[in-house]
């Protein structure tokens, strides 16, 4: 059961859910590495989903309580920097926010990247909950 009212008021395409579906067990190693430091509340008690359908598009990661999105951008975004473009456009006028980061810096050092999500503005109040409730 979702804490969020938010979650089943976002756009959704079924036609997406296979290949949903098939991203979810494909997965690439940066994907891979961010979501064992994301699911299961790790981050900040937060919930995250992997390769969540909205609207017409399928994001990496979403997370409801924050409404953010992150996405891990590898050498396939090369070539789609306008289809990015009008995906973070729609995204954010659903009053999500889009959080980018670069694959290679994911497989480098994960610690690192998610200590800067950690310091996402998006996050910042939930990580001052987190930290007084210590």
């Amino acid at each position: 059961m979702r804490r969020t009212k938010s979650y089943m008021e976002l756009p959704y395409n079924p036609a997406l859910k296979t290949r949903a579906r098939e991203l979810r067990k494909a997965g690439n190693r940066a994907e891979i590495l961010l979501w064992n430091q994301l699911k299961q509340g790790k981050f900040s008690g937060l919930d995250f989903d992997r390769q969540k359908i909205i609207g017409n598009y399928i994001v990496d990661f979403y997370c409801a309580e924050t409404n953010a999105v992150v996405e891990v951008d590898g050498s396939s975004h090369d070539a789609k920097h306008e289809y990015d473009m009008q995906r973070d456009a729609f995204l954010n006028g659903l009053g999500l926010t889009v959080i980018h980061v670069r694959a290679e810096a994911v497989v480098a050092d994960t610690a690192q990247v998610i200590a800067e999500l950690r310091r996402n503005p998006v996050f910042e109040y939930r990580r001052s909950v987190a930290e007084t409730q210590m």
